[in-house]
């Protein structure tokens, strides 16, 4: 596409989706509201109009999901999906996972992650070369959410397995979209039944003994059902999300060794390194909503039933935000990021997501201070939300 062409922007495209950032720009600058006619969507690019659109859940709805193939299939969206509720009842819901995540509850993890980083890089000692993906980034995650959620550490591979195919697509090729394959709770039955009669210190037993005022102001405990609801939609939340972060992570500080060179001679930069990655090159690019209402933008109309993609990847470039916004840096001060979301739906597990990469991040580089990522045979996966590393060999030393 030359500067001469009309922009054009399809989340479906893998030719764009290696490196979007060019044609997001473009949007900015020539068409901030789009309109793709071949899928049938709206997208806001600019920061200030994502901000609304993250912001005014009445017109740009999450009921019916936030991923564009989830809206247009229309289906039913059972009740404690946090992902796709507005406001009463998200709030509700949203109430009960909160008491998991509390900071206590989140730093009391570190022990355990680091415990499981360490054992999983010391596996790799004296490996001249290794998949990044494969051997370390897609397991820290997965035993995160298992030790949260009290899963046996046999079965926790399982787990992310069946969480993960819901999530992905051939290339090029949209996401399958069907009640069952978003709500696949048959995987947790046998153990939210077991642990009725073997209460412990986990998300799990939490869920069973939380009190709660339903909307009919009814104050009652969770059904089974909605529990299983709770447990499929966090135990799918946060693998492939803080797993693709880290293998960004790896992959821009190879790109920038003086520094990543900083970061081993000074630790204490790791926190920001992370908020700087996760701007540079967001996992979750992109979130859809449902416009509810007629609307005005940009002096264009937006009708009522419409979806509008809001460009979360291009807000965290908006050269009326950050200066220099393409350019790399540790030491950048982050104070407008959105790649956890804004306003009610601000991810709930934005701070064990970053604990998550900066013990992985600790522990890899006090083993590995130099290393090299082969990106012709790296495999990059792009659906119409994330966009990540699948496969990320690399060469140490």
């Amino acid at each position: 596409m030359s500067r001469n062409d009309p922009v054009y922007w399809d989340p479906f495209d893998r030719e764009i989706a290696r490196d979007p950032y060019t044609v997001y720009q473009r949007l900015r600058t020539e068409t901030p509201l789009y309109y793709n006619d071949r899928h049938d969507f709206y997208a806001l690019s600019r920061y200030e109009d994502i901000d609304r659109g993250l912001i005014d859940w009445r017109t740009f709805s999450s009921a019916r999901g936030p991923i564009l193939e989830v809206i247009k299939a229309n289906i039913e969206i059972p009740p404690g999906t946090l992902l796709m509720e507005d406001p009463p009842a998200h709030d509700i819901h949203r109430k009960l996972l909160a008491r998991v995540f509390t900071p206590r509850r989140v730093a009391s993890l570190e022990p355990q992650i680091r415990d499981y980083c360490t054992r999983s890089l010391d596996r790799l000692a004296g490996a001249g070369g290794f998949d990044l993906m494969t051997e370390f980034a897609n397991e820290v995650p997965m035993r995160v959410i298992g030790m949260l959620l009290g899963i046996p550490e046999s079965d926790q591979l399982a787990v992310r397995e069946r969480a993960d195919a819901k999530l992905r697509t051939e290339p090029g090729q949209q996401m399958k979209v069907s009640k069952k394959a978003l709500m696949d709770t048959d995987l947790f039955a046998d153990y939210i039944d077991w642990r009725a009669g073997h209460p412990s210190d986990d998300l799990m037993t939490e869920l069973l003994r939380a009190e709660f005022t339903d909307m009919h102001g009814v104050t009652r405990t969770l059904t089974r059902e909605e529990i299983l609801t709770y447990v499929t939609v966090l135990a799918g939340a946060g693998n492939e999300t803080t797993a693709r972060l880290i293998g960004w992570l790896a992959t821009l500080l190879a790109e920038y060794p003086d520094q990543r060179a900083e970061l081993v001679e000074n630790p204490r930069l790791i926190p920001n390194a992370i908020e700087e990655t996760l701007r540079f090159e967001p996992t979750g690019h992109a979130l859809a909503r449902y416009v509810t209402t007629d609307v005005e933008l940009h002096g264009a109309a937006v009708p009522a039933g419409s979806v509008m993609m809001l460009l979360v990847a291009s807000a965290n470039r908006d050269e009326r935000c950050w200066s220099e916004p393409d350019r790399f840096d540790v030491h950048r001060k982050i104070s407008y990021l959105r790649t956890f979301g804004f306003g009610p739906h601000y991810c709930l597990g934005a701070a064990l997501a970053r604990l998550e990469a900066k013990v992985a991040l600790e522990e890899f580089l006090n083993r590995f201070p130099r290393w090299n990522v082969d990106r012709d045979n790296a495999a990059l996966s792009s659906t119409s939300t994330m966009r990540g590393w699948e496969t990320l060999p690399i060469t140490v030393g």
